[in-house]
């Protein structure tokens, strides 16, 4: 049953039944009477998302046109315009440490875990991998120490089949993640949205319930109904739509999630899985109602997101174009071949402004998810025909609880702004404040309020 103490309830109440635990999201019954404004923004810390996008992004189609309010979105950047009061876009940063050490020479499809540590990573087959510790998990230690799940690792799509060696003497960790809890601690990432909705809603019962409940297709909240009960007589009407909507939600990620194990099912030529979607589109939406689900319930602040690894061959139905995506990056420079790739840029962008769109949808407090949350999205090359890793495209959306203002384009000089310079001043606005951190040279000057 809920923890229910007094007439306010705990920011953390759980309702609790046989193989479930179901945490709860902000509600107004969690807020005191008096000095409730500032209880809200004591209750809604500011969540972290970084998201990884490989092989770069299509030349002329992403760098926006002056450096002021009311700038005019670019074509690859269209889908995130709903959200400009909450959108700072950048260009010319120059993403260093994913370029290949001194005196080494070769590809460099090696470097997704550089994306958020800023470090050049030891060049390995073998277990002695070393990068940085990632700025996701140093948000973690700092906010996410409270929570169920400190951090959650997601991807869409599977390394398993592949060897431990990505070539050029690169262990294939360098490329699987890109969450490193230590310089030397890499943290995997999860495909399976099955796996990710039991580790958030499956406590409290043994395996053996949980898979039982899978088999008889029965819904993790069918075990709650009594705590349920209970909780309505203990809030409000407002509280009740709330806690409605948000178990809606849960009910339909589980309705997801079982049509995407039936299809894994049934399609056993296919090397996916037990439960992952056939469908990127589906599931990478799974993934991302998934965390927004956790942010909600403040079951996790901080997630990461791979989005592909380097060199994958994935093809995009859903974006309007048949090429392959590392093939589609290498467009020689043909101007139809890079309005291709261009096309399939915008569609992983639309993919992300669905995330986005559920943050604003959900309210919290005084605003929304996304007033209290920030999202990086990015990558670490800038025309990948010539695999360069200067100008490199980098967004950030979110409200970060009043630290990041947005509606700006922040344009740098071309190899003069390393992109640690952007991970050392999002540490700022989670209050950790670091002399360094991975390559960076300073702080960007007026990101933070």
């Amino acid at each position: 049953m809920p923890f229910i103490t007094n007439k306010t309830l705990p920011r953390r109440t759980f309702l609790r039944g046989v193989g479930a635990t179901v945490a709860l999201p902000l509600l107004e019954s969690m807020l005191p009477a008096v000095s409730s404004t500032a209880r809200a923004e004591e209750l809604t810390p500011t969540r972290f998302t970084g998201i990884f996008v490989p092989h770069g992004a299509a030349p002329g189609y992403w760098v926006p046109e002056g450096n002021a309010k009311g700038f005019a979105f670019p074509y690859l950047w269209k889908p995130l315009e709903p959200f400009r009061k909450h959108v700072v876009l950048t260009s010319g940063l120059w993403a260093k440490s994913s370029e290949n050490p001194p005196g080494v020479t070769g590809a460099d499809h090696f470097v997704a875990s550089a994306f958020l540590c800023g470090v050049k990573p030891r060049k390995t087959t073998g277990a002695d991998v070393e990068a940085g510790i990632t700025v996701d998990q140093a948000i973690a230690q700092h906010i996410g120490q409270e929570t169920l799940l400190p951090s959650l690792q997601l991807a869409v799509e599977d390394p398993g089949a592949n060897a431990s060696n990505c070539g050029e003497g690169y262990s294939c960790v360098y490329t699987n993640t890109i969450s490193w809890q230590t310089p030397v601690r890499p943290l995997p990432m999860q495909v399976n949205p099955q796996v990710v909705f039991e580790r958030l809603f499956g406590e409290g019962g043994t395996a053996e319930a949980r898979l039982a409940r899978r088999e008889q297709q029965r819904s993790i909240l069918d075990s709650v109904t009594g705590s349920l009960r209970r909780l309505g007589a203990e809030v409000g009407h407002g509280d009740r739509v709330r806690v409605d909507q948000y178990l809606s939600d849960v009910r339909e990620i589980e309705r997801r999630l079982q049509i995407a194990m039936q299809a894994s099912n049934d399609t056993p030529a296919i090397p996916i899985p037990y439960g992952i979607p056939d469908s990127f589109d589906e599931h990478i939406k799974l993934q991302f109602d998934l965390l927004a689900l956790a942010f909600q319930a403040d079951l996790s602040r901080v997630g990461t997101l791979l989005y592909a690894r380097d060199l994958t061959g994935r093809v995009y139905p859903d974006s309007g174009t048949d090429i392959s995506f590392h093939g589609g990056s290498h467009h020689a420079e043909d101007p139809g071949r890079i309005a291709q790739y261009a096309q399939l840029n915008q569609y992983h962008v639309k993919t992300l402004a669905y995330f986005i769109e559920k943050l604003k949808s959900i309210p919290e407090g005084d605003g929304t998810l996304l007033d209290h949350s920030l999202t990086l999205y990015g990558s670490n090359m800038g025309n990948s025909n010539q695999h360069l890793h200067y100008d490199v495209p980098h967004v950030l959306i979110g409200g970060a609880s009043g630290r990041i203002k947005g509606d700006r384009h922040l344009a740098f000089p071309s190899r003069t702004v390393p992109s640690g310079n952007l991970l050392l001043s999002l540490l700022d606005v989670y209050g950790i404040h670091e002399e360094s951190f991975g390559d960076s040279t300073g702080r960007i000057e007026g990101l933070v309020s």
